[in-house]
């Protein structure tokens, strides 16, 4: 049930980076916290997590053709491992 928490990790340019530092970027659950992310990411890889940071993405306007509509919303955990650890992703 706590790993339902976890949709996928974020690959993108920033995320990448991110990755050097020991940061790793997950898209979660709207409803999930901090705490109930942590231990999520604890069971789920077998590190130790530092701290997390959290947003809220906006629905973006999009069109295509004469259709309009937004993105979904979602939001993305920022979570610092401590050092000596990582993900394998």
């Amino acid at each position: 049930m706590k790993l339902d928490i976890i949709y996928a990790p974020v690959s993108t340019e920033k995320s990448s980076e991110l990755d050097k530092r020991g940061v790793y970027v997950f898209k979660v659950d709207k409803r999930a916290n901090k705490t109930q992310i942590k231990i999520a990411i604890e069971e789920a890889f077998g590190v130790k997590v530092k701290s997390i940071n959290t947003l809220v993405t906006k629905p973006k306007n999009k069109r295509s053709g004469k259709y309009t509509g937004q993105t979904k919303t979602y939001k993305k955990a920022f979570v610092t491992l401590a050092d000596g650890q990582s993900i394998g992703i």
